[in-house]
């Protein structure tokens, strides 16, 4: 029996940065001030769709098995930051595992807030292994583009 498995090439890619980014250990934390911190490198990556409509931003991951008090979602300085772990199934030396593909650990993923988004009323729920995170979007108006005159 032949089993097809599917490449995802975005996530080898994301793969590869992970492991270049936990060879050098670190990273600065504000040009020109000399702090460093090292960049907590997460075990596994969680998916996650974000959308849109006339309201707001919809963020939605992909967390089965994990208990709400085992994540944490942040907003801070226009970074939307989400992030947990998974914890592992205790041995059982009684059971003969013949595949292990399910991640556990650590997991941490962030994504820059849009302009137009209102970071002050940011939601979220968790149910079903399904975190959503609503975004909602502001009324501001659009710069509109201005015929500068050159003299």
């Amino acid at each position: 029996m032949n089993t097809l498995i599917t490449w995802n090439q975005l996530r080898e890619m994301e793969e590869a940065q992970n492991r270049v980014t936990r060879f050098f250990g670190g990273f600065p934390n504000k040009l020109g001030t000399g702090e460093t911190h090292s960049l907590a490198v997460a075990d596994w990556s969680p998916e996650i769709d974000i959308s849109q409509d006339e309201h707001e931003y919809l963020l939605k991951a992909d967390l089965p098995e994990i208990k709400k008090d085992d994540m944490r979602v942040t907003v801070e300085g226009g970074i939307l930051c989400v992030s947990g772990e998974r914890k592992s199934e205790k041995e059982d030396h009684k059971r003969k595992f013949h595949r292990i593909e399910r991640s556990f650990g650590n997991f941490r993923r962030s994504f820059t807030l849009p302009e137009d988004t209102d970071s002050t009323k940011v939601t979220a729920e968790f149910r079903d292994g399904v975190l959503k995170v609503h975004l909602p979007t502001t009324t501001t108006a659009k710069s509109k583009a201005v015929l500068v005159k050159v003299q």
